[in-house]
């Protein structure tokens, strides 16, 4: 039996967002000093390099592809008001940005590394406009090629650096691709069409007559096709079959190209090779971890970079060498031996991974007979009168909970509690019409999943059925307290954390530029008040019974933490235990390891009275 205390499980370290350079070096971000910071490797195994000294976290980073250089973002105490800064390998940095009202949304280096893209709401906090800025000079010299109406981001420049491929975002599940020619301004849509359709993953192919994506148009899994950029004309060239390929990643220098099929949670990825408009698939790489992805390729398309995480693998970068997969037996699949290698060495904090647990994949019945997908997960040793079990349910709604790697996960499980993560409607991964299941009227219908999955966790041998705990963040949050309204005798506590308590002040008081994407999962202020009220467990408070535990980061630019307040006010009104704890240098979520301790001590504390 492991015995560690929940300090190291949060310490344990994750790298993750590769960028590799011109040179072949790798940079990343890595969260040693407790947020992430960018570090450079210059080979496997090899002593890497701190280059960032912040108290707040790295967003991202991309290197120059021409330069011993990059750009990385960052934001002020989880505001998400990123700025851009230029960080040359000789220490000294270059603030890019100085909005600090406004968010900066990267979209990539010219070619040449001369200058690069992004888009920004500094004109008007609810659109993005398109902008480019030459490297070595700051925000006033930015050029704002594109005065965009709604929500725009850049995708890459062409191959000869004359024009941006745009996407518009009117949904989660409804985008436009367009193609905005830098000299003339002229704006060509290559995507007109009617419903919801995703265009995501965007990239520009090697002679800049097509653009490689994935898109369910047609469709109700996402597949891998290609946009040709004159005609519009789309052609489908991988299909996932009832699995999402869930992006694409393209080296327009060798062809070379990665996308991954995202199959009930757990990635397959496949590198191939363009071959005029057919990919030549290499043999399949055996990736240590359950979920991969941050493509980078490095310099001549010989090497691919990513992150890998599973369950009881703590997330890492993986380095692909594309000759030695060439040159691999097709037969022999998956491939490893020469072919991967892990570059960082992120710490387990002395833990053993033995001391980990790989969950089981179920999937139950819920009230209408679909089949609803979740891991479940017993700790090591099972008391006589079963185990307590945290419901752990992903924010969203169109996200999904995925078998990668969490340090606090596994504390609770070495705690004793198992652990059981459901993907109810609503969750992303299971094709469009599963992913429209909970729109606005349907939106109980996800709740009612979680009754179910409670059905089936009492049945279950192994579970103390009188000590279930609800769990969940953003979206999630709003789920626990309406399973705590909804099914108030099943609960022994719940943990809401920045959680949605009351739809119509949400909507009300959310950053504007996320205010329209919103309402078309939620449902409209001017059409759906009423029932936006109806369904806000804020409405519904005197029908909690389970303790409740609340937290929230005070500069949430998201779920405002007035959402906290209200519920923590009116759920203390009706004699229910309730506690409350707020960050004031914290957004959507709590991202700073002293503020993690801090909070998960406190709720460990609180499962520990009342479950």
């Amino acid at each position: 039996m492991y015995d560690y205390d929940l300090e190291r499980y949060l310490t344990i370290r994750s790298a993750y967002g590769a960028s590799l350079g011109p040179d072949g070096r790798l940079a990343f971000l890595l969260d040693t000093t407790g947020v992430g910071q960018v570090w450079t490797l210059e080979s496997p195994g090899a002593w890497p390099t701190q280059r960032t000294f912040y108290d707040e976290p790295v967003s991202f980073l991309s290197y120059s592809p021409t330069r011993e250089e990059l750009i990385f973002g960052m934001d002020n105490g989880g505001n998400e008001r990123m700025q851009l800064f230029r960080l040359s390998m000789d220490g000294h940095i270059l603030p890019l940005t100085d909005t600090q009202a406004a968010k900066h949304r990267w979209g990539g280096w010219s070619h040449d590394g001369d200058r690069f893209a992004f888009a920004s709401n500094r004109r008007d906090e609810s659109v993005f406009d398109v902008y480019v800025q030459n490297r070595d000079e700051q925000a006033e010299n930015a050029a704002r090629v594109f005065e965009g109406d709604g929500w725009f981001s850049v995708n890459g420049w062409a191959p000869q650096d004359d024009a941006l491929v745009l996407q518009e975002a009117h949904s989660n599940f409804d985008q436009d691709v367009y193609v905005l020619d830098l000299e003339t301004g002229e704006r060509r849509h290559l995507t007109p069409h009617t419903g919801d359709v995703r265009y995501g993953s965007v990239q520009w192919g090697p002679d800049g007559n097509w653009l490689y994506l994935v898109t369910d148009d047609g469709s109700d899994t996402l597949f891998l096709a290609r946009i040709d950029v004159d005609s519009g004309e789309i052609e489908r060239i991988r299909d996932g079959g009832e699995w999402n390929i869930d992006g694409v990643a393209l080296d327009e220098e060798s062809g070379l190209l990665a996308y991954s099929r995202n199959v009930d949670g757990y990635t397959e990825l496949t590198l191939g090779e363009l071959d005029g408009g057919a990919i030549m698939d290499l043999p399949t790489p055996d990736l240590p971890g359950n979920v991969a992805g941050g493509v980078s390729f490095g310099p001549d398309g010989d090497r691919v970079a990513l992150s890998s995480s599973g369950r009881t693998t703590n997330t890492n970068i993986l380095v692909l060498d594309v000759a030695a997969l060439r040159e691999a037996d097709p037969a022999s699949t998956p491939v490893m031996a020469d072919t991967v290698e892990q570059w960082t060495q992120a710490s387990t904090a002395g833990i053993p991974t033995e001391a980990f647990r790989e969950p089981e994949l179920i999937h139950y019945e819920t009230f209408d007979g679909r089949e609803i997908p979740a891991f479940f997960t017993l700790p090591a040793s099972l008391p006589e009168g079963g185990t307590p079990v945290i419901v752990d349910i992903h924010g969203g709604p169109e996200s999904q909970r995925r078998p990668s790697f969490s340090g606090l996960r596994q504390y609770f499980l070495s705690r004793g509690y198992a652990l059981f993560e459901p993907n109810v409607r609503g969750s992303s991964g299971y094709g469009k019409a599963y992913t429209k299941l909970d729109d606005v009227e349907n939106r109980m219908d996800s709740v009612r999943d979680i009754g179910a999955g409670v059905d089936w966790l009492e049945v279950h041998d192994a579970v103390d059925t009188d000590r279930i705990v609800a769990k969940g963040g953003s979206y999630g949050g709003f789920m626990v307290l309406a399973a705590l309204t909804e099914f108030p005798d099943r609960w022994a506590a719940g943990i809401d954390v920045v959680g949605i308590a009351n739809f119509v002040t949400f909507l009300e008081n959310t950053g504007s530029w996320r205010r329209e994407l919103r309402e078309a999962e939620y449902g409209s202020l001017a059409e759906d008040r009423d029932f936006l009220a109806s369904i806000s467990p804020i409405n519904n408070v005197e029908d909690i019974e389970a303790p409740l535990f609340v937290l929230h980061g005070a500069n949430d630019p998201r779920v405002p933490v007035g959402e906290a307040e209200q519920v923590v006010a009116q759920t203390r009104k009706q004699g229910v235990p309730v506690e409350k704890l707020i960050f004031e240098d914290e957004g959507h979520g709590i991202s700073k390891l002293d503020n993690q301790i801090t909070a998960y001590r406190r709720i460990v504390a609180f499962l520990d009275e009342h479950v």
